[in-house]
């Protein structure tokens, strides 16, 4: 668990780790790339864990120096087990680039946090239109592309990050050209896209919602450099907030940022934007937030809906959010509730009336994101807040209590 001793004001500099959303995709490209791929700026997370398992069970050899991965691709089977499956919810990413390095693949539905339904019945239907044979028998898939993954057109019926990801990788070494129509614009598609074209592929449009790839014959391991975690880094300026301190994060994509600004200034933080620096400046008290509605990028994340709504409530009046890509994404206000937050939750309306102050209590993090707002929660509450189910929290941020600590927070982890 995670225990803070509170109120703390957050001051100092902080490093923001590399994009865990970002480094998944790239493991999974990595498997397309004949000789070795070095990724510098991982974090070190159980999510990437995960995902290198899986690598090393397909035959590739892994090796971490740091916060760089060092991947030998070379594939000797096309199968990933339950166990590893069923650890994370992005480990349906490497439907895509097993069936375009072997032109089969067996693996079961995906797992991880409990966010409500999340199909992969898109991955599917998507998949299926590049020319890939899928049957589901006793909850597994077995795949395969007996003539190899064809080009085609997508129309994607939501801009999903992980379709539109297991698209690329698949057709990226195909036949002919593929066409994604609305596919997701993330920064992480991007960045994926950088990587495969370093590496000989031909992608073409990353960061719109119309991607274009030319298939090629085979591509080759290079050096890529993970962007920052733009999550991560709102969770710190989260953190910030609620404080009334003063952080300057380094490391930072500002043009990342931009569509989670707007909650920051409406609640009176000072944001100032330098090169690859953000520097937050809190107010004593917050205002409310007024109106969140989570949308795809460009719109407001749904990973950062969490965070700002601790801000929310310890703001000064009612905040209102519309959480419009998962059903369960406000499981964090049962925990924000037992700290005193005054929350109503009606579907996917969340209605905050902001208090003067927290108070400490005992609370589970039932999922990631929900984690970290806990923990962004308890830095405001007056005495001792402890936060378990900490190992949700460990899948996408890198020593979140130590940073905290560095911040001038009262904050450590231990063994439940």
């Amino acid at each position: 668990m995670i225990i803070i001793d509170g109120p703390a004001e957050l001051s100092g500099e902080l490093t923001v780790q590399g994009a865990k959303n970002s480094t998944l995709p790239l493991l999974a490209a990595a498997l397309l790339c004949k000789g070795q791929t070095v990724l510098h700026n991982c974090p070190d997370l159980s999510d990437v864990d995960t995902a290198l398992r899986i690598l090393e069970h397909a035959g590739c050899r892994c090796k971490r120096e740091g916060h760089d991965l060092i991947v030998d691709s070379a594939v000797t089977q096309c199968e990933i087990p339950e166990e590893l499956m069923r650890s994370m919810r992005s480990s349906i990413v490497f439907l895509g680039a097993m069936i375009s390095r072997c032109g089969s693949a067996r693996l079961c539905a995906p797992g991880g946090c409990e966010l409500g339904p999340r199909p992969i019945d898109l991955h599917l239907s998507s998949l299926r239109r590049l020319g890939v044979d899928i049957e589901e028998t006793g909850g597994w898939l077995n795949c395969s592309a007996p003539h190899g993954v064809e080009g085609a057109y997508v129309s994607l019926a939501f801009p999903s990050v992980g379709a539109t990801e297991n698209l690329i990788l698949a057709a990226v070494c195909g036949k002919g050209t593929t066409i994604i129509a609305n596919a997701a614009r993330e920064p992480e598609i991007s960045d994926l896209c950088e990587y495969l074209n370093r590496c000989g592929a031909r992608v073409y449009g990353a960061g719109e919602s119309c991607v274009i790839i030319d298939g090629v014959k085979e591509l080759f391991g290079c050096e890529h450099r993970v962007m920052p975690d733009r999550i991560a880094a709102v969770t710190y300026m989260a953190a910030a907030a609620v404080t009334g301190g003063n952080v300057t994060l380094r490391d930072v994509d500002n043009t990342h940022i931009l569509p989670m600004l707007g909650p920051f200034e409406e609640s009176g933080c000072e944001v100032r934007q330098l090169g690859g620096c953000l520097n937050i400046m809190a107010p004593r008290r917050l205002n409310p937030v007024r109106h969140i509605r989570t949308m795809p990028y460009p719109g407001f994340p749904t990973d950062a809906q969490p965070a700002i709504m601790s801000m929310a409530a310890v703001g000064r009046g009612t905040s209102m959010f519309v959480e419009n890509i998962f059903e369960n994404r406000y499981r964090h206000a049962e925990g924000l509730g037992r700290m005193g937050a005054k929350i109503k939750v009606e579907g996917k309306v969340a209605v905050v009336e902001g208090v003067e102050r927290l108070t400490g209590a005992a609370v589970e993090s039932a999922d990631l994101r929900g984690g970290a707002a806990l923990v962004v929660a308890g830095l405001s509450a007056q005495g001792r807040t402890q936060v378990s189910g900490t190992q949700f929290i460990r899948r996408g941020y890198e020593d979140l209590a130590k940073h905290l600590a560095d911040l001038g927070a009262r904050v450590r982890e231990e063994e439940a």
